[in-house]
């Protein structure tokens, strides 16, 4: 089985809003989308966003994967990211959620994502 790719808010947000290069995009475009509950709530909770931008995002969250369910294997792996790493809670859940479900994280966020041990993340900005 190939991988799976778990899509942070800011890989969502550049590439609904045509931001990302082009291998960025092509990566996004060939993949099966899944997102986490946070990424869901964080794209569709930018302020003054025009309808045509709320059917664009909702359209993207009707294809994608949403992992909904926050277990307790992904509660202890966030208490222990955010012990760790003192990642704020959306990131914590995130990383959690992809490292639970043995996903690859997209995010340009390495900064913080970076340091999680045995968290494989791919910058969209950098491929």
């Amino acid at each position: 089985m190939g991988k799976r790719y778990l899509i942070d808010s800011n890989a969502a947000i550049d590439f609904l809003g045509g931001t990302l290069p082009e291998n960025g995009k092509q990566l996004m475009i060939r993949i099966a989308p899944e997102i986490s509950i946070i990424t869901f709530i964080e794209i569709l909770s930018k302020k003054d966003m025009p309808e045509s931008e709320v059917f664009k995002y909702k359209a993207f969250a009707n294809v994608s994967t949403i992992h909904t369910n926050i277990n307790n294997d992904i509660a202890e792996q966030t208490i222990a990211i955010r012990k760790k790493h003192r990642l704020k809670t959306p990131d914590a859940i995130i990383a959690a959620t992809a490292l639970v479900n043995r996903l690859v994280l997209i995010s340009r966020n390495e900064k913080d994502f970076g340091k999680i041990h045995k968290l494989e993340v791919i910058n969209p900005w950098k491929i």
